[in-house]
């Protein structure tokens, strides 16, 4: 974590100048010394806290026996270190006994917790949970649900996959209705009974908290008492796991949501994932009020948030601040695999310098010199071999490169809250572009980068004696994270680049413009700037051909492809952006690192866009038409 933070610090003030957020009224109490503050103390809570366990709660799984689910204690003590500092309610009001503190600031400092164990999962859902109820609730549910949240008392979920559906939402079978003829008189939102199943529901069952607020979508039958079909007819719903009273304090009642089972995965083994029954009868409860239909047994106590049918457009707020939080936590594990790998490099003695020498003619039937090594000499360590640099130099450019990008995000958050109206609407149609991207290109090209430090490692990398093994295993699953790999393609192509005639992509653009003429005035980094400008010219003549036809089945065959190359493109752009920052004078071990970052990825990694992007401008079929039986 020691190496974290020189970065973060450059990213953040060299950058993206985040101590100048104090000039704005609602960071007015701020500086850069509080700002500082706040780094100081999260890298210190992760350092003691969650570092030293992060292969514990890797070995340790959770596991039920048979009335709750045990987790290491050093579990339960970083989750209460973590509450007690704060960051719970960091970003929110002074009211709500929030710090005020930028989501720039909120995010950097939430990457020392996941560099040190993104197993042990502290907030993530929690502090999405709370913020979505912020938006979306009713003052009471604010009260009740959302501030005892934010206070650590209560912890958070969301709930929206289902055994049979999957990542389709609008196949989801869960249905809540109205409980009783009074369901809308209570004080807490209109109040449903639920029945169905959830799968896939990370922290949906533990001890470390009083209660657990589980948001959960589901559907509200029609007057046929048919379920409506398609995403349409989704609602979200509060189902706390313990029923509460009107000041938020436990009834000593259990609502009817029961664990099926714990799921046992391949990395994130700390944290519990979990198959949920909603109103299988296991804890039969009765209405809020002392009602309810048919008496006991008639499905978990659920209270409507929003409107009803307006369920996904409430969960997308929770959703695409879960995505940013993914992104983040990729990126926190391909950095933790890059500073084990290169610490290890820098010590492992092995092998000896590639050079001529010369030979006898028995060797090679002539007096000429052959590449080889001279045994004779002593052993260099491998960080001293041209491959071995190149693995690193790998790592450093994909994490270095989305952590830049994920701070950016960040940033426009901040711009979305407190920016000038030109400001604000700008950071939205950044963000609704950058988000998918923000989520998939680190889960896939961090993972790139874990599996590089394993092969730096060697056969030790493989084995558990190094911690390298677990940060690929942990990676592994945020390529499904929030939203599939295929499904952020499919959002970005489909949706994302052509809504509302293209305003994003053409903003997106003329930000990434705006780099390259600052880039092309300097001789050090005009390459790169025309390199850039010409990878823009392909990515926007791409985009143009896969909508050629009009036909979205032609657009998406290859969305995948489309989305590495355009995250390429944007990772590309924010290399160049970060170099804008580095004094063109500076020659200091750090930026000469950053500068040598940066050229391997437009040396290695950009050109790379041209073969992605040929399957794109050709809609090519050979994904889509092949047919099933010639598999």
């Amino acid at each position: 974590m020691s190496a974290l933070r020189p970065t973060l610090d450059f990213l953040l003030y060299d950058w993206l100048h985040a101590e100048r957020l104090d000039e704005r009224a609602r960071f007015a109490d701020h500086s850069r010394e509080t700002f500082d503050a706040v780094l100081d103390t999260c890298e210190r809570i992760a350092r003691e806290k969650y570092a030293p366990f992060n292969r514990v709660v890797d070995t340790q799984e959770p596991h039920f026996d048979g009335e709750k689910v045990i987790l290491p204690q050093a579990t339960h003590e970083a989750h209460q270190a973590y509450g007690e500092s704060g960051m719970l309610s960091a970003s929110q009001d002074y009211e709500e006994g929030g710090m005020q503190l930028p989501y720039t600031v909120e995010a950097a400092a939430g990457l020392f917790f996941a560099t040190a164990s993104v197993s042990i999962n502290s907030s993530l859902l929690t502090k999405g949970n709370a913020n979505l109820l912020m938006v979306h609730g009713t003052e009471p549910q604010k009260a009740v649900f959302a501030r005892n949240e934010f206070a650590g008392r209560f912890s958070g979920t969301m709930a929206l996959s289902e055994p049979q559906a999957g990542s389709s939402l609008s196949d989801i079978a869960t249905r809540a209705t109205p409980d009783g003829t009074d369901f809308e008189s209570d004080p807490l939102g209109p109040r449903y009974r639920l029945k169905g199943n959830k799968m896939w529901i990370s922290a949906g069952e533990h001890e470390l908290s009083e209660n657990i607020i589980h948001l959960v979508l589901a559907k509200i039958p029609g007057p046929d008492g048919k379920l409506v079909a398609g995403v349409k007819g989704i609602s979200l719903f509060i189902v706390p796991k313990k029923l509460v009273d009107t000041e938020g304090q436990l009834t000593g009642e259990r609502n009817d949501v029961a664990l099926a089972g714990l799921n046992h995965k391949l990395g994130w083994r700390g944290t519990t994932n979990t198959l949920l029954n909603f109103g299988e009868g296991k804890y039969p409860v009765r209405g809020a009020s002392g009602g309810g239909l048919d008496g006991r047994g008639a499905g978990a106590i659920g209270y409507l948030v929003g409107k009803p049918g307006e369920g996904l457009r409430c969960m997308f707020h929770m959703m695409n601040e879960a995505r940013i939080g993914i992104g983040l936590a990729a990126t926190a594990l391909g950095l933790a695999g890059y500073y084990a790998s290169l610490d290890y490099a820098k010590n492992r003695p092995q092998g000896r310098p590639v050079g001529l020498r010369p030979t006898s003619r028995q060797d090679t039937g002539n007096d000429a010199s052959v590449v080889g090594k001279d045994p004779g000499q002593p052993q260099v360590r491998i960080i001293e071999h041209a491959d071995v640099k190149r693995m690193l130099l790998a790592q450093k450019s994909y994490c270095e490169g989305a952590l830049a990008l994920l701070l950016y995000c960040a940033r426009l958050v901040d711009e979305q809250h407190t920016g000038t109206p030109e400001a604000v609407e700008e950071a939205r149609l950044l963000l609704e572009v950058l988000t998918p991207l923000a989520k998939s290109w680190p889960s896939e090209f961090c993972l790139e980068a874990n599996s590089l430090a394993i092969q730096v490692h060697g056969g030790y990398g493989y084995t558990r004696d190094f911690p390298v093994e677990q940060y690929w295993r942990d990676n592994r699953l945020n390529m499904i994270h929030e939203g599939t790999h295929g499904i952020q393609a499919a959002d970005l192509l489909g949706r994302k680049v052509v809504m509302e005639g293209g305003k994003g992509l053409l903003l997106l653009a003329q930000r990434i413009n705006a780099t390259i003429e600052r880039a092309i005035q300097q001789p050090a980094l005009a390459e790169h700037a025309n390199a850039l400008g010409q990878a823009l010219q392909k990515v926007g003549a791409a985009t143009k051909a896969a909508w050629a036809t009009g036909q979205a089945t032609d657009a998406l065959a290859n969305a995948v492809p489309y989305m590495q190359a355009f995250g390429h493109l944007v990772i590309a752009w924010t290399w160049l952006d970060v170099l804008l920052a580095v004094p063109a004078a500076s020659n200091s071990p750090a930026d000469e690192g950053r500068r040598r970052a940066a050229r391997y990825f437009f040396h290695y990694e950009l050109p790379k866009i041209g073969a992605w992007l040929r399957v794109v401008e050709t809609r090519d079929p050979t994904c889509a038409g092949m047919p099933e039986e010639a598999f």
